[in-house]
This record gives C-alpha cells, structure tokens and sequence, in this order.
C-alpha cells in the first residue's frame, strides 16, 4: 500500500514538472520574425529592449516593463537602411494619441552602429515610445508600453503547475480512499 502511494505521488510530480517546464520560454530564444520586440515596417526592422539592473541585473523585457521607476531602453536598428538617416524617438503617456503628455524626446543623427539608447523614468502606467525613421519614405514604429500592470496571461500560465498539482493530489486521494473503502 505504501509502494502504491509512492507510485502515485512520483506520477504526480513528474507530470507536474513536464507540464510547467513546457511553458518556459525565454525572450532570446526566438527568431526576429516572431520576437515580440520586432517592428517591421516596409522590411525595415527595429528592436526594443528595456532593462532595469536595479531590481534585476539580467532581466530583458520588452513592452511589459515590471517596476517603475528608471528604466534602460536599447533600440537595434536592424534594418542598415535606418543607420543613415535621422530617428526620432518619443515617449508618450496614455495610449500614444498625439493629445497625450509627451515624456521625452530625442533626435539621434549619430547611430551608424545600429544601436540608440538612453533611459527614462516613468510612474505606473501606459505609455507608447515612438520610432520614425525621418527619411523617404518616414518610417514609424510604435511599442505599447505597460510600466508595473499586472499581466494575466504570465499570471495565469505561472499558476498553472499548482493548479495541476492540486488536481492530481485530488485525484490521487480520492483514488487512494476508494481503494482503501473497497479493502476493507
């Protein structure tokens, strides 16, 4: 009887870890097409990458920024065609509208290397950062940015594991009463 329930229990955690380790994904390990930070505009690409080494030096995000406060944006001009002429970049708070506050702002003329950076400080909430390319034809590219929201898919997809686990202890235990039931 104990050799069943620790066949029982073992089950359990195995399916529970080949189910929670199938939902890790990391930001880098995606190709340029399907990487969420992508902008693609005329087959011209951009890359954002925003990073904030004081609450965690080797997190990457993207458009969902976890904690407020000073963040570090990166910009990869992918496309060598946006190398040579001169970007414009804004930050705009609430949804993007031209009508909303603009944060900040730059004009960058000197990035032959490819790669715009800086930082920002920003409070809780939504903003858009705004890309355009100033050539001809002028190139925009805009990230929704989301600074300490609650994201449900993470959220739901974190508690997956647990809610498998409690469902096979359920099962389990409900397994084990009625054999127990039917023994005696």
């Amino acid at each position: 009887m104990l050799k069943h329930i620790k066949e029982l229990w073992a089950s359990g955690i195995i399916i529970t870890a080949l189910f929670y380790s199938g939902f890790a994904a990391a930001h880098g390990k995606v190709t340029l097409e399907s990487d969420i930070c992508v902008r693609n505009m005329a087959g011209s690409m951009v890359h954002l990458s925003t990073y904030q080494p004081q609450y965690d030096p080797e997190a990457e995000y993207c458009t969902e920024i976890p904690h407020e406060g000073e963040t570090f944006w990166v910009l990869d001009l992918i496309d060598h065609a946006l190398r040579n002429m001169p970007i414009d970049i804004k930050i705009v708070r609430n949804s993007g509208t031209t009508s909303g506050e603009t944060i900040a702002s730059m004009h960058s003329t000197n990035h032959a290397d490819g790669i715009i950076k800086g930082q920002f400080i920003l409070d809780k909430g939504h903003y858009t950062l705004s890309v355009t390319g100033l050539g001809v034809p002028a190139l925009h590219y805009e990230y929704p940015l989301q600074i300490q929201s609650k994201n449900l898919t993470d959220a739901f997809f974190s508690a997956v594991p647990y809610i498998i686990a409690f469902l096979l202890l359920a099962l389990f235990t409900d397994k084990y009463l009625k054999w127990r039931q039917v023994q005696q």
